[in-house]
């Protein structure tokens, strides 16, 4: 009897998160419109924020020479992706902007990636083709982050955040894209909420 009671509890407990994870509900946090650009990724393909409407994608600001946190966020990100790609999830894009555009030509862009080794490198677009003033710019206008060059040094200045962009290019949450433990990157969470966003997409 103390079995089946067992068994029985079990099931009601996997019934309960199974519909937990159904009901899993996407909340904005963030609401930056992200303004229009075109740019080039590193496949030298013209790439514009109308072109990548339609999906939704994860963004993130780096540079190649970057001797601090870019490298450790492209992993974090390539494990993003693999969240992403356990879930079954395919309608999405992961775009990479170089904030430091005179020296990251695509060809630098593409090893830099290569380095990195993404699941599926179709989905990403590192991007250059700007100067430094209208990254600066467009950073803070349009993710309201920070970018800034330093006089005299070959690094610059950004934060190691993701953001996720809906289908219609607004930027809806961002994430830690860098640390570990309780400040790391909440892998899972960013999985589901484009997972959600993907399936609204849909409806």
């Amino acid at each position: 009897m103390k079995t089946k009671n067992i068994v029985f509890a079990l099931m009601l407990l996997a019934a309960t998160v199974l519909t937990a994870c159904s009901n899993y509900q996407f909340k904005p946090t963030t609401n930056f419109e992200i303004s229009e650009f075109t740019m080039t990724d590193h496949r030298n393909n013209e790439v514009t924020l109308d072109s990548l409407k339609g999906e939704p994608w994860l963004a993130m600001f780096i540079f190649t020479s970057c001797t601090t946190i870019c490298s450790p966020m492209t992993m974090n990100m390539t494990r993003v992706q693999d969240h992403l790609e356990k879930k079954g999830l395919e309608d999405y894009k992961i775009v990479a902007f170089s904030v430091d555009p005179d020296y990251d030509t695509p060809a630098r862009l593409t090893e830099y990636l290569s380095r990195h080794t993404p699941v599926d490198e179709s989905k990403w677009h590192m991007l250059t083709g700007y100067d430094q003033k209208f990254i600066e710019q467009f950073g803070r206008n349009s993710f309201k982050t920070p970018v800034q060059s330093i006089e005299g040094n070959d690094q610059v200045i950004h934060a190691d955040t993701f953001f996720l962009v809906d289908e219609k290019g607004i930027a809806v949450k961002n994430y830690s894209g860098y640390g570990t433990g309780e400040d790391g990157v909440p892998y899972e969470t960013i999985a589901s909420d484009m997972e959600a966003l993907i399936e609204e997409r849909l409806k």
